[in-house]
């Protein structure tokens, strides 16, 4: 067994809505079919005991694959990581003995490492050899806890996804994207994108911020900064005798408690302190009055306080025993305790602060205290060092709470967590003489969302509703595209309307990202990554967005769903035969794909003149619109009589129902589609027009866009473009496919024409059959022929598609057959064709280098009026 490739499908695709990986494997013909009770399978189960059942959907009940144990336990290993992931697939192919394994993943880094120890786990079975499954799986629950959100963004993100708000996670750390465009938002973990560096800076400096909060008549601790251990003891004498209390020392911009001890009552444990401290942030400490009573963190929401706790120091208990250092490994060994901020509570430290607690407690690390005794490992109640909270929302005093949140405003945090040191919560800080010790510019959610006593709070939904409106879900209106032709025209149709409606507008096409008028990115940029591009743009106010086929076999969807999905027909030849893509039905069940994720309350517009995509109105979510081109089509009758969106051309009026409104567009007004003669150009304008009214474009505003839109290399380059040339017509076009030449054949019968030509080639990566049915429909139809060959032939030897060409030309039913010169070099064709042009004859070429090809059109004709 051997596994060819792996692909991150990281959209809705093919298999599922979920992101998945599809490995391609193949498997020799004696790995295809396993007898169930084969020891191959016993010896998988013993392995992995929680994998179920190894057999397959559609296999019979005694036959399994290689392949099929493949994705059973490469999703069981990401199940046994923590990963809650429950889909699994296996597309098959017996005969080749090629198997497409798909598994849903959650990380990509975790399912990728997951598909790499399910292989070692069949190679050991198959060679009946132990394998270590504990140590697989814990490799794996390492690699799942270094690359899964933390608590506190992923409160946030899990909130964000209940809103229904896009998310995109832009570093493996803290940082995502909520929203689409012009409407995302960020945040780095607690902290959002409005939080100004300003006030960060100010909360980072633990003095600075006391002197600000100190002048706003807010009680904090006093101290100053020391930067030898000699100012520290000039301090802490200083405090002592002005306060008779102990003394804090930290870092002055430290974070997570990290080198903080509190309740310094001599000089020897000030050293060690002072040591400790200077290890963090910039290496200057601060010292601080002690104040007696519990640790508090309020959580302050733009003007709420969402949430509070107090927080209790770790410890351990004695059992008479044990020695404490012992103690504290057994507590490690906790499973609710884990390294950083991803579990419910953090491994307890047995460092140098915790020794200088522990000895002012009149014990060592080696000390065997009492059962019953509970022993202080550090002062300072953080849960990174490995403390508790408990849940006191509650209880805060409503002066207590606007302390808290006074504070947090005069620094100018957004989401700020607010450390208190008070008796109670429930009075007011003045009345207790408690005091505000520090702000947290980004501070963890774990102890609300999970508190070790009292209720969790859902502040990751607070913190959303602080950054989104009551009724904002951060989506701008997104249209894709897709179909056999038409889409890159459609595409540009739909855009040149929605700027018409004065929205910044981002696209993606085969030629290219252009964001708001800006080109921002060059070549095929029809697949999920351009998609993205312009998702995450902050000028893009609507997206239109052209799906091949090829980005969605690949990556999936580059949207999670679109509020129109449009496809434009389902044709032969559009690369049948790559990527298990083999048929006609292959291919559509491919393309709905974007109609399965159009939104609830969307819009499907569908080809009602094509059969393949009338089936896909039974699959969208979305409500659906049928256009035609046949006034007498069926399909359309019936859903119109349902009281359903339909678009009818007849002639040179196209009529559009809509939500119960009838109104009509008289296709003379509308250039593109030469008075509706061209019946592939109109079906492009229902497309764009059905897509304008589902994002809620005014009629008004259609109708006068429509009216300026004209197909130009500009506008839509390679798209029946017109360039006149000494009083005749010449056409230049990429159509690369049958469907799309028999379209442009059947449009060129409306022109008339002295003598008709053709330069022509086709991409070496089409079938033979499409290939030859390309030269029997020019050869039907031209009178000359200009055959060359592509720049890139994709894997044919020189010749041999001109050969294929040819034999679709010698098969064409016509009574004159035409003239034929074969010529290597695209633009030595175009030159050829274009010395003969005269008046009154059209000249249609098929360009392969669009943008060059255009270019030099436009430098070698003569500009003389065409006939048209």
């Amino acid at each position: 067994m051997n596994i060819e490739r792996i692909r991150a499908l990281r959209g809705p695709n093919l298999w599922s809505k979920n992101t998945s990986l599809e490995a391609l494997v193949f498997c020799e013909e004696n790995e295809r079919l396993y007898d169930r009770f084969n020891a191959i399978e016993m010896r998988v189960r013993t392995t992995l005991p929680g994998i179920g059942s190894l057999r397959a959907t559609g296999f019979e009940q005694s036959n399994i694959a290689l392949a099929h144990i493949l994705g059973k336990t490469a999703l069981r290993l990401q199940i046994e990581a923590g990963s809650p992931v429950t889909f699994s697939h296996v597309s098959d192919n017996i005969t080749t003995g090629y198997f497409r394994v798909v598994v849903q993943y959650e990380e990509e880094e975790l399912a990728r490492a997951a598909f790499e120890e399910a292989h070692k786990i069949i190679l050991a079975a198959l060679a009946g050899e132990d394998f270590n499954t504990k140590a697989a799986i814990d490799r794996l629950k390492e690699i799942y806890d270094d690359c899964k959100l933390g608590p506190s963004t992923g409160s946030i993100v899990n909130a964000a996804i209940r809103r229904g708000i896009p998310i995109r996670r832009l570093t493996q750390g803290s940082l995502v994207q909520l929203g689409w465009g012009s409407k995302a938002r960020r945040i780095q973990a607690a902290e959002t994108d409005t939080t100004c560096a300003i006030s960060e800076e100010i909360a980072q400096d633990k003095d600075l911020t006391k002197t600000i909060l100190a002048a706003a008549g807010i009680p904090t601790p006093q101290g100053r900064l020391v930067k030898t251990f000699d100012e520290a003891v000039a301090a802490f004498r200083e405090l002592k005798a002005s306060t008779g209390k102990g003394v804090v020392v930290k870092p002055s911009d430290g974070n997570q408690g990290k080198g903080v001890t509190v309740n310094i009552v001599d000089e020897d444990h000030l050293q060690v302190a002072f040591d400790a401290a200077k290890k963090y942030g910039s290496g200057v400490p601060i010292v601080e009055e002690f104040i007696p009573g519990h640790d508090y963190r309020f959580l302050v929401v733009g003007d709420k306080l969402v949430a509070a706790a107090r927080r209790e120091p770790p410890y351990v208990v004695g059992d008479g025993t044990h020695t404490i250092a012992q103690l504290i490994e057994i507590e490690n060994r906790n499973p609710l305790r884990g390294e950083g901020h991803g579990s419910a509570l953090t491994k307890l430290r047995l460092d140098e602060i915790a020794v200088a607690r522990i000895k002012k407690q009149g014990f060592t690390p080696d000390s065997v205290p009492q059962s019953g005794i509970r022993v202080v490992l550090r002062n300072n109640a953080n849960l990174s060092t490995g403390g508790t909270a408990t849940d006191v929302t509650d209880n805060v005093h409503p002066e207590m709470a606007q302390m808290v949140i006074q504070a947090a405003q005069q620094i100018g945090i957004e989401v700020c967590g607010v450390d208190v040191v008070c008796e109670r919560v429930d009075e007011s800080l003045e009345a207790q003489g408690g005091g505000i010790v520090e702000l947290n510019a980004a501070p963890g959610l774990r102890m609300h969302l999970e508190p070790s006593i009292g209720k969790g709070r859902d502040v990751g939904a607070a913190i959303i509703d602080l950054m989104f409106g009551k009724n904002e879900n951060g989506r701008i209106p997104v249209v894709a595209v897709t179909g056999t032709n038409g889409k890159t025209t459609t595409v540009r149709l739909i855009e040149h309307i929605l700027r018409y409606h004065n929205l910044r507008v981002g696209y993606t096409g085969t030629e290219g990202v252009v964001v708001n008028g800006h080109l921002i990115d060059t070549g095929d940029c029809s697949g999920p990554k351009s998609a993205q591009k312009v998702l995450m743009h902050p000028e893009t106010d609507a997206a239109v967005l052209e799906c091949a086929r090829g980005g969605m076999l690949r990556e999936g969807l580059g949207f999670d769903m679109c509020d129109v999905g449009i496809v434009t027909n389902i044709g032969e030849g559009d690369h049948l035969g790559l990527n298990f893509i083999d048929s006609v039905e292959d291919l559509a069940l491919l393309k709905s794909v974007l109609i399965q994720n159009v939104a609830p309350g969307g819009l499907a517009v569908l080809n009602a003149d094509d059969k393949h995509t009338v089936a896909m109105a039974k699959l969208t979510p979305g409500r659906v619109l049928f256009f035609t081109s046949n006034p007498d089509n069926p399909v359309v009758a019936a859903h119109k009589a349902k009281g359903q969106p339909v678009i009818v051309h007849d002639g040179r009026i196209v009529t559009i129902s809509f939500d119960q409104v009838e109104k009509t567009i008289d296709l003379t007004e509308v250039p593109l589609t030469n008075n509706g003669l061209f019946t592939f150009q109109v079906q492009n304008v229902m497309c764009a027009v059905a897509a304008a009214l589902g994002v809620q474009v005014p009629f008004t505003t259609i109708r006068a866009a429509l009216s300026s839109f004209q197909s130009t290399p500009d506008t839509v380059p390679g798209r029946f473009n017109f360039f006149p040339h000494k009083g005749g017509s010449v056409i230049a076009d990429y159509g690369h496919n049958p469907d799309a030449v028999a379209t442009l054949v059947n449009t060129l019968k409306n022109i008339p024409a002295t003598k008709r030509s053709i330069v022509i080639s086709a991409a070496g990566d089409r079938r033979d059959q499409d290939i030859v049915e390309q030269g029997r429909l020019v050869g039907g139809f031209f009178d000359h022929i200009v055959l060359y060959e592509d720049a890139c032939q994709r894997g044919r030897p020189d010749g041999e598609t001109l050969a294929l060409l040819q034999q679709g030309i010698a098969m064409a039913q016509t009574e004159n057959k035409p003239s034929v010169v074969e010529v290597r070099g695209e633009f030595k064709a175009i030159q050829m064709a274009l010395d003969e042009v005269s008046h009154g004859s059209l000249l249609l070429v098929l360009i392969d280098q669009v943008q060059e090809a255009l270019d030099y059109l436009k430098a070698n004709t003569t500009g003389d009026t065409a006939t048209r």
